[in-house]
């Protein structure tokens, strides 16, 4: 059972098509409550069937943003967009939510996994999928929802299927019961930082430098883990970010299989949060196997970073693009900025002896950037002659991060 606190004031909602697996969301409920779980059950199913769940198919899709006309189209694709979007609503409205847990094939992992998506890291998800074995990225996105292989078609109770949900729901109730316990690293700050090999020795030495002080949750700027970083921003989890590392956006304008969306940056659109950026690894595009690049690219600079990896040289155009993106997202945020360009070079192979090394391209993206942003009493741009890996440009990322983060530390201790 679980502790009387856990089950009084959270609920465990378990959310799925009631009309086609009414039976197997039904017995995860039973197996919650026989672990003292509160459990609200939510139906999705879009085909106007009587319901036997706790919340009804009209009740969420009365969340949708046009009403419940919206989601009740006649028509499955777009009855089935819009339930998710419905749902993602509903979810986020639910003052006593404490975890979510939906099981389903390619359609109910969709609607449930939108509303996971939108919810803060930390809080239990969990989904029960056939889908669950392959690639699961647009699922699960940045955030940190558990997937679950339901190995047979979620369709009946049986000897298999009984096993993986009822460890699906105990798996629930014991992330609920038993937070993570709170360490030394949960009473500083948490700072966001993204790297990537070539930027490497720069963020290491950031990180040691403010280790003392801060909790620094580092992030391989490989598409998704820009976006994880800013999931995490936007849920109220960072005190700020060192966002060194920017190369997903050259992968977004050029074409690169390492984007992390046209959206990147623009939680600090939403957030006042301290930003502090650089131009890491915008000299490259990334591609895979050698192999895999695009004909349209073969006649490039490309240079082969592994076997799994190979990378391409930006050009003068692209990196007018970069910049003047860049420079968008700048001006956009609300809180105190600082974006420091490495003259000397943006990457470990971006430097004069190395393959990527191209000041004319660097010159056009430095200038992009400089001339898009609007500098302000607290918004600053700072052109230094280092390199990204010196430890001279580390150390003015550490004493910008400073500059910025100071006032908000003085806030904090005057109403402590």
């Amino acid at each position: 059972m679980l502790p009387v606190a856990a089950s009084a004031h959270r609920a465990a909602y378990v959310a799925g098509t009631f009309d086609t697996k009414g039976r197997e969301l039904n017995y995860v409920k039973q197996c919650l409550e026989k672990r003292g779980m509160r459990v609200v059950t939510v139906d999705l199913a879009t085909s106007g069937k009587p319901s036997s769940a706790n919340v009804h198919p009209r009740e969420v899709a009365r969340s949708h943003p046009q009403g419940e006309t919206a989601v009740f189209t006649n028509d499955r694709g777009s009855a089935v967009t819009a339930m998710a979007l419905a749902f993602e609503r509903f979810l986020l409205s639910r003052r006593d939510l404490g975890g979510v847990l939906g099981a389903g094939g390619s359609g109910g992992t969709t609607l449930a996994t939108q509303a996971m998506r939108a919810l803060p890291i930390g809080l239990p998800k969990v989904m029960v999928s056939t889908m669950a074995s392959g690639d699961t990225r647009a699922y699960v996105g940045p955030s940190d929802i558990c997937m679950m292989y339901s190995v047979t078609d979620v369709s009946g109770i049986n000897r298999i299927s009984e096993r993986v949900l009822a460890n699906a729901a105990n798996a629930l109730a014991g992330m609920m019961a038993h937070g993570a316990a709170v360490t030394e690293s949960t009473t500083k700050p948490a700072l966001g930082l993204t790297m990537f090999g070539v930027t490497t020795t720069c963020v290491q030495s950031v990180t040691r430098l403010l280790a003392d002080d801060y909790d620094c949750l580092v992030f391989h700027a490989t598409g998704v883990g820009g976006q994880s970083m800013e999931k995490l921003a936007d849920s109220n989890l960072l005190a700020g970010v060192i966002d060194v590392s920017t190369t997903e956006v050259a992968d977004e304008i050029v074409g690169g299989v390492l984007s992390a969306g046209p959206l990147r940056m623009d939680v600090f659109a939403r957030h006042d949060l301290p930003y502090v950026g650089s131009c890491g690894a915008l000299d490259m595009a990334n591609f895979g196997a050698w192999d895999t690049v695009p004909e349209r690219f073969k006649g490039r600079t490309l240079y082969r970073h592994n076997a799994s990896v190979t990378l391409m040289r930006t050009t003068v155009q692209e990196c007018t693009a970069i910049g003047e993106f860049i420079a968008k997202k700048l001006n956009a945020m609300q809180g105190p900025v600082r974006f420091l360009i490495p003259e000397g070079g943006v990457s470990a192979i971006d430097k004069p002896g190395q393959p990527f090394h191209d000041p004319a391209a660097d010159r056009a993206l430095f200038t992009a950037i400089e001339s898009g942003f609007r500098p302000g009493p607290d918004r600053k741009l700072l052109r230094l002659p280092h390199h990204i890996n010196d430890d001279a440009f580390a150390q003015a990322l550490v004493a910008a991060w400073r500059d910025v983060a100071a006032p908000r530390q003085r806030a904090r201790s005057a109403t402590a």
